[in-house]
């Protein structure tokens, strides 16, 4: 393994353990709400700065984009910068609903170079290097195989944030419902993309996404041997809120269905860069 993903392992099981420990007393944990439906717990700052602690000290000359801005601050022009979301699923986890996890992206320029999701109710680690694979538990995963749309089982998340384009969204709901075997929305868009890459999903799309949701899924997906894009396939996926990822022959029939909703969906907002 890498020595940077060694590190990123080690940053993202120290803030699986703050969310586990969290996770038994949940009723006691101060919340806040960063906008309508969108909230924060000091588990989320505290795994942050746990995340941040250990790669600032390692690499200090990195730079950081972090969801609650821990560090941001630091090095803020540097090439190569940390992606992070210490509680990726905060409302599941709040709700005692067990499907969350911690993303942590490398990217250099922009581009991905490494990446973990852990999820600290599994004990699962996904972990990716770019060019040398993506793993589960060090085992080397692959995308789903299957061919189909109509037989496709199809991720996605709703957009909840002020301003989301609620009414395309449930357009593209509605036809991927009619034209797949079955939508699931679990809540957790960075777990999604690993299920991507894992091959328990066939595709994924969502609509208001920020990067430090899909910075590292994106490198799983990739390296699972899948494609990962916009609605125009623009590439412009890390931070224009749009994506859609699968294997690469159900990505192609993702693309024709939904492309054709991406003139309406221009007026959305890209996320911070």
């Amino acid at each position: 393994m890498h020595p940077m993903l060694t590190t990123a392992v080690k940053a993202a099981r120290r803030a699986g353990s703050i969310i586990t420990r969290g996770a038994r007393d949940i009723d006691r944990l101060t919340v806040h709400a960063k906008g309508p439906k969108d909230y924060v717990s000091e588990v989320d700052r505290m795994a942050e700065e746990a995340i941040v602690d250990i790669l600032h000290s390692t690499y200090p000359q990195h730079g950081f984009l972090a969801e609650e801005g821990t560090a941001n601050d630091i090095n803020p022009g540097a090439e190569q910068r940390w992606i992070i979301d210490p509680l990726d699923g905060t409302t599941n986890f709040l709700h005692g609903f067990p499907q969350y996890c911690v993303s942590i992206a490398l990217a250099v320029q922009n581009v991905v170079t490494h990446a973990v999701i852990f999820d600290p109710v599994r004990n699962d680690l996904f972990t990716a290097t770019r060019g040398a694979g993506a793993f589960l538990n060090d085992r080397r995963i692959r995308v789903s195989r299957q061919v189909h749309l109509r037989d496709a089982l199809i991720g996605t998340g709703f957009p909840f944030r002020e301003g989301a384009p609620i009414s395309v969204y449930l357009d593209m709901m509605r036809v991927m419902i009619e034209q797949t075997a079955g939508l699931r929305r679990p809540g957790a868009a960075a777990l999604d993309l690993a299920y991507v890459a894992a091959g328990y999903y066939d595709g994924f799309f969502e609509l208001g996404l920020y990067p430090w949701d899909v910075a590292a899924g994106s490198l799983l997906i990739q390296e699972a041997g899948g494609l990962i894009n916009d609605f125009r396939d623009q590439d412009n996926f890390l931070f224009g809120g749009q994506v859609l990822a699968a294997n690469p022959k159900i990505f192609a029939q993702m693309m024709s269905t939904l492309s054709p909703f991406a003139v309406a969906l221009d007026t959305t907002t890209a996320q911070p860069s």
